[in-house]
């Protein structure tokens, strides 16, 4: 059996109260009645069966006993109080674990890290990038960005952007004869495909382009693949915001229209519940947010406006097929 412990309110008295050699000057410390401070003392006096004061004209002196049991009450404390500083600091550095899909952690995560290690140096990151959803009640992650509609059960789930799926290619590929003047002119160049053609069908016909042949350029299965590949000049691609961000804010990319398409499936920030507020997950959760919102900014100072000046406009799917985009050239 656990030996019988005094209250911790009690040894607490007592060692303010040792210390400042009065019950009054304890009292303001720990923000407590100078009574409530003599009550206890009085109560471990009578709990241990031993006097640990003399009251000494006005003056608190410290018996031999209480000198002897003061050593070893503060020892406690002490260590208590750097047990519980080693924890606090365990909750706001130390490993982080966090799960991402690989498109996500090859196009908007990696190019991060750097500058989130620079703010936040207590805080050792581990990346896992997989295609499966974790289950954070068996594997040790701590944290894990998932695409999707948001509906997961029992976690904290927060939006990390709207997103939008918008036509992206190489600054290059429009600087040579063949000119982009409308969404038409798309036809002219190779059309890049992520899992099927069925993508840039479903948007061309939004755009009001029907019946498009779409059937030339690459397909691929990676949405990461896709960008890259536009990147490099092999044609025009589909691409969500998200992904294709840090590749346009840098220049990689452009929008050659501002036309866009909204997707209702995006990415979103997840963690148990018990742990949404640990201090080094909620860092970690306010620096992707940040990062997002300043992905958004800078991009609303890219989009091109029509050649008629009218702003940027979404795409609407024409007569009874309407169209969310399952996927599309979004990747997970």
């Amino acid at each position: 059996m656990r030996p019988h412990l005094p209250p911790l309110n009690a040894l607490k008295a007592f060692e303010a109260a040792a210390r400042h050699e009065s019950f009054t000057r304890a009292a303001e410390e720990l923000c407590v009645t100078q009574g409530a401070v003599s009550h206890q003392v009085k109560a471990l006096e009578t709990e241990l069966a031993i006097k640990l004061f003399n009251r000494e004209r006005q003056r608190l002196v410290i018996t031999g006993a209480g000198r002897e049991y003061l050593s070893v009450v503060r020892d406690a404390l002490d260590r208590i109080a750097a047990g519980t500083e080693r924890l606090l600091q365990r909750q706001s550095a130390g490993v982080l674990t966090v799960s991402t899909s690989p498109d996500f952690a090859a196009k908007w995560l990696v190019h991060r890290l750097g500058n989130f290690a620079e703010a936040h140096s207590g805080i050792d990151l581990r990346v896992s990038a997989t295609l499966h959803h974790v289950d954070f009640a068996r594997e040790d992650v701590d944290l894990a960005v998932r695409h999707g509609d948001g509906n997961w059960p029992g976690l904290e789930v927060v939006r990390l952007c709207a997103e939008r799926l918008f036509a992206v290619c190489s600054p290059k590929l429009l600087s040579g004869r063949r000119r982009i003047a409308g969404i038409a002119d798309i036809l002219k160049f190779p059309l890049i495909h992520l899992d099927s053609r069925s993508d840039w069908a479903n948007w061309l016909r939004g755009a009001g382009i029907d019946d498009a042949g779409v059937t030339h350029g690459p397909v691929l299965n990676r949405a990461s693949m896709v960008i890259d590949a536009a990147i490099n000049g092999q044609g025009i691609a589909l691409a969500r915001t998200t992904l294709s961000a840090w590749d346009l804010i840098n220049g990689r990319l452009v929008l050659p229209f501002p036309e866009s398409l909204p997707l209702s499936k995006t990415y979103w920030i997840v963690c148990p519940k018990a742990t949404a507020a640990l201090p080094k997950i909620a860092t970690f959760r306010e620096w992707l947010l940040a990062e997002a919102a300043a992905d958004l900014r800078q991009l609303k100072t890219l989009a091109p406006d029509s050649d008629d000046r009218r702003p940027s406009r979404a795409l609407r799917p024409k007569g009874p097929r309407r169209h969310s985009p399952r996927r599309s050239s979004a990747g997970e």
